[in-house]
């Protein structure tokens, strides 16, 4: 039996996952909407840490101030009955019919600046509710023809409003981080910032780029054919995980946003032990949400939302108590020994090692024996099959 999720698990949701209502491109909803707090209040009592949300999510576009108010003192009274946290804040930039060529990066100066205005104004919701992070999925920044799009233009304008909020964010002194939130395609044809790789080389170029990170999310990297927890790793390496969004994906096709495990479980097994246990050698650790991005299937009612809602969240446990044990595991240990896992952590050159000592060094290259490395095994297939071990025993 699994164990009740704890404030430690720091497991949180979007109030959009389980307030789905399952409309999609092809059919109407299959479920009543209920209220943002009903939402909140659901999780918190299946044991959630935490909860997230876009402005749209909690008041509907176009909702006045003194009504918007209300409404955010409403959901704050509920959250903060039931022990919940605003962990994360986010803008929706992608549904209203102005953001059909996108915010950022749309081809209308107008939309830009009134995207930037809406985005500015939820930077300060998310500081006024203890939020720490703050995501910015691009969902509309991109195109479907090639002519359509200045890339040189989108990107500057992009890169123009990220630091303007990031900048933002500074004068305030706000405690708050942007994380960007890749994706390659859908709903535009391609979009801009298309993986993990991508948001990096981009925050790069950025004036304010010390506070803009990643929330890679699972589906996200899978739809582009990509490693997931390779992703993260990446991430991790270059300090600029900051969040990250959990799913599950059956391959490179329309983002399921299945329940997490319920696509590729091994991947998942493998995400839960580098955010758990780090990596082999040591390194950067991940401390932030646990977040959950998923849909409850559209064909289940309510009692289906909270019934997968719990799914992440045991199915998270079961994992990362396999990936304790499997670490623990001292057959595991020597294999990675084996196999040069661990060896890999030892600097190229040796300490103090200079390159004209190393080109001198006969045994690298001149008296180094090919033949004899090439026949090396690694046993990868025993360590990999150790994992599926303690997956399914």
């Amino acid at each position: 039996m699994t164990r009740t999720p704890t404030p430690d698990d720091k497991f949180s949701f979007g109030l959009w996952t389980v307030g789905w209502t399952a409309a999609d491109p092809f059919g109407s909803a299959t479920r009543p909407a209920l209220a943002p707090w009903e939402y909140a209040k659901g999780l918190a009592d299946l044991g959630a840490w935490g909860i997230t949300f876009h402005d749209d999510d909690v008041v509907p576009f176009g909702t006045g101030d003194a009504e918007r108010d209300e409404i955010y003192a409403t959901l704050g009274r509920t959250v903060d009955e039931s022990g919940l946290v605003i962990e994360m804040v986010t803008t929706n930039t992608f549904t209203h019919p102005m953001f059909k060529d996108g915010a950022f990066t749309s081809n209308d100066r107008s939309v830009r600046r009134y995207a930037l205005r809406k985005i500015l104004r939820n930077v300060d919701l998310a500081a006024s509710v203890g939020a720490t992070t703050f995501v910015m999925w691009g969902g509309r920044e991109g195109q479907e023809y090639d002519g359509a799009k200045d890339v040189n233009a989108a990107l500057s304008r992009y890169a123009e409003g990220i630091d303007t909020v990031a900048g933002y964010i500074k004068d305030k002194g706000y405690d708050l981080r942007i994380a960007l939130e890749p994706k390659p395609n859908e709903p535009r044809g391609d979009i801009l910032l298309p993986t993990v790789g991508h948001a990096l080389g981009f925050i790069a170029e950025l004036e304010n780029g010390d506070i803009v990170g990643l929330n890679p999310e699972t589906g996200h990297e899978q739809m582009a054919g990509l490693n997931y927890t390779t992703g993260l790793g990446q991430a991790l390496w270059a300090n600029k995980l900051f969040h990250i969004d959990l799913n599950g994906q059956h391959g490179p096709r329309y983002d399921q946003d299945l329940v997490f495990g319920h696509g590729d479980l091994i991947s998942a097994f493998f995400t839960v032990d580098l955010v758990e246990n780090g990596f082999p050698s040591g390194g950067p650790r991940y401390d932030g949400a646990r977040h959950f991005d998923y849909k409850p299937s559209r064909t289940d009612g309510l009692p289906g939302v909270w019934a997968s809602a719990k799914a992440n969240m045991d199915t998270y446990i079961m994992l990362k108590e396999k990936a304790a044990a499997y670490r623990a595991d001292p057959r595991v240990r020597e294999a990675m020994e084996y196999s040069g896992v661990l060896d890999l952590a030892t600097p190229t050159l040796g300490e103090g090692e200079t390159l004209e000592a190393f080109l001198a060094d006969r045994s690298v290259f001149e008296d180094f024996d090919p033949t004899a490395a090439a026949e090396r095994d690694y046993g990868f297939v025993k360590l990999n099959q150790l994992a599926i071990e303690h997956l399914l025993g």
